[in-house]
């Protein structure tokens, strides 16, 4: 197994240790391991891709230099989720307002995996996708956010609830309320396909890790 395979593989606590010892190249692996977490919980909040994406490198500058808070008695994946969702709240408050969902470019889906998928199958997947991503979008946010989290990033009740700073059984209500503003039908057919939606791969993903690892060195060096 190469160097880069075991780097990749550390626990998120190791990968902590590490960064607060200098190693601040680490804090990559943690970027790409939550970059698509993150944005989108920006995302449900926010309602604009670019607005997600810089509440997202904020968040992760304001987790880099929080770092040392950190004291392990939550996941760091909840720890961390929670500082996007403060940051991207605090802007919503700031500067309210919302968008129509830009397209994905194919260009930017090139390193999703479809090496299984004809190209119908491959466009079908994209459409159920985008119809899903538009469902979503038409939530009140209060719902979006925790149809998100608990739906299309897979979180537990308890994670959700801890992000969003609001208790478990405000999650099931909210959630249950979400799925019942969406038309079922449309649930029903791209349930299989929530995994696809508002995906934060390829080049934006590369683009995010570039801009906050320069912006730590101008810290550092600062």
């Amino acid at each position: 197994m190469n160097a880069a395979i075991g780097v990749e593989a550390i626990s998120d606590e190791e990968a902590v240790k590490r960064v607060l010892a200098g190693e601040t190249s680490i804090f990559e692996v943690l970027m790409r391991r939550y970059n698509q977490r993150l944005f989108r919980a920006a995302r449900a909040i926010l309602g604009d891709d670019e607005d997600a994406q810089d509440a997202v490198q904020e968040a992760y500058l304001n987790a880099y230099r929080s770092l040392r808070q950190f004291e392990g008695r939550a996941k760091f994946s909840t720890w961390l989720t929670r500082i996007a969702v403060n940051e991207a709240l605090a802007r919503l408050r700031f500067n309210k307002k919302f968008v129509e969902l830009e397209a994905i470019s194919s260009g930017e889906e090139k390193d999703m995996a479809t090496s299984n998928l004809n190209p119908e199958e491959e466009a079908n997947r994209r459409a159920l996708g985008r119809v899903l991503e538009s469902a979503i979008d038409s939530l009140p946010e209060s719902y979006r956010s925790v149809f998100m989290l608990r739906e299309v990033e897979g979180m537990s009740t308890a994670e959700t609830a801890d992000c969003l700073d609001m208790s478990e059984d405000a999650v099931k209500v909210r959630l249950h309320r979400a799925r019942a503003l969406m038309r079922k039908e449309i649930y029903q057919q791209t349930g299989a396909a929530t995994a696809s939606a508002f995906i934060f791969l390829g080049k934006r993903c590369d683009r995010m890790v570039a801009s906050v690892m320069e912006r730590i060195e101008s810290h550092k060096a600062g």
